[in-house]
């Protein structure tokens, strides 16, 4: 078992229908030191990074036997990963029925990730100005095929930097972040707005958000937002920074306090719904376990694919929950070192939305 902070893991799940599984096209290669642009043309959006293969595996459903497939892992309340698990070591279920497994493995796609910083007047643009010590620590822990764009939001968002393999690129356009034009933080148009422009990527992909978590003036309220989120396949983790500022201004009024509490139930709700993870560090030396987590969580998972048994195409969300097993079918067993029993859960997608229309 591999260690980390809070080793938790993501899911995703990917849902299509097509007659067969459908490639996605290659897009053309993000250029180097190319402007940000705000609203960029779809075909700016990496749907298979250049130089890699189109992903078709376990991506596509076929009209007649649909596929859904879940990226899923465990990890124990101690911070350990737990590695070298086989198919008949998961049980899953669609809304309290079990489902047969038809693929297996494990998931080691490359990433395709989007660094997502609050950068306004109400931070004071400190999250921006800590990225930039904080970053190395996750860039260090990704892989030269991983893809990764930088976006800030205020009252809008902003594309700082777009999709580049090049690690240094996102750390100079962070370098560049100056002061914040704004003291809005509309975190929930930022999470749609980034989740919207990764739906046509294929793999793993991932949203890291670093933000107070306090949303001001969003055109979309939580619920909205939260029912969006649901019929996506975008793994979000999030930083939520509230707990840092306040330990920094202890002063803060009593109301500005439970702003960020209430904030802080909507991150671990986004985290929660879409296979994710939230932290609440209070100081700056939590931050380098906190980055060097999110590249491990994706990097230790197993790709799980079975043929639901509802094939009633309404539209409605369908629950999904997925146990560990022995191989007697009895529950998981998980001994440390020193042979104690140890308590785990399992990271997954909590559901999906099945595909509406005639049969």
């Amino acid at each position: 078992m591999k260690r980390i902070a809070a080793g938790l893991l993501s899911a995703s799940l990917f849902l299509a229908l097509s007659q067969t599984p459908a490639a996605a096209q290659a897009p053309p290669s993000p250029q180097p030191g190319q402007e940000p642009k705000e609203n960029p043309p779809q075909s700016q959006t990496p749907q298979n990074p250049p130089g890699q293969q189109p992903q078709t595996g376990g991506v596509s459903i076929s009209v007649e036997v649909p596929l859904v497939t879940i990226e899923v892992g465990a990890a124990t309340a101690n911070g350990d990963l737990i590695t070298g698990l086989k198919r008949e070591n998961f049980r899953v279920y669609e809304d309290g029925v079990p489902q047969q497994i038809t693929n297996f493995g494990p998931s080691d796609s490359p990433i395709t990730m989007v660094l997502v910083l609050e950068f306004g007047g109400r931070s004071y643009g400190l999250f921006g100005y800590l990225a930039k010590y904080w970053s190395q620590y996750l860039f260090a822990n990704l892989k030269q095929q991983d893809w990764i764009a930088l976006e800030t939001f205020d009252m809008r968002t902003r594309i700082e930097q777009d999709f580049t393999q090049n690690k240094e690129e996102v750390l100079a356009a962070i370098n560049h972040l100056y002061f914040p034009g704004f003291n809005e933080s509309n975190v929930f148009d930022a999470l749609l707005e980034t989740t919207d422009r990764l739906k046509d990527v294929k793999g793993k992909k991932s949203i890291v958000i670093l933000a107070s978590g306090v949303d001001t003036f969003s055109k979309h309220n939580l619920d909205q937002t939260m029912k969006q989120l649901r019929q996506s396949d975008v793994t979000i983790f999030c930083i939520g920074l509230g707990e840092f500022l306040i330990t920094r201004s202890p002063n803060m009024g009593s109301l500005r306090e439970m702003d960020y509490l209430q904030a802080q139930n909507q991150l671990k709700t986004f985290s929660k719904e879409t296979g994710g993870y939230a932290w609440f560090p209070r100081f700056e030396g939590e931050m380098p376990e906190i980055f060097r987590a999110v590249a491990a969580f994706l990097r230790n998972q197993y790709s799980i694919s079975y043929s639901p048994g509802n094939r009633v195409r309404d539209g409605k969300f369908r629950k999904v929950k997925i146990e560990l097993v022995a191989p007697d079918g009895s529950p998981l067993t998980v001994l440390d070192q020193k042979g104690k029993k140890q308590k785990y859960a399992v990271y997954s997608r909590e559901g999906y939305n099945a595909p509406k229309g005639a049969d």
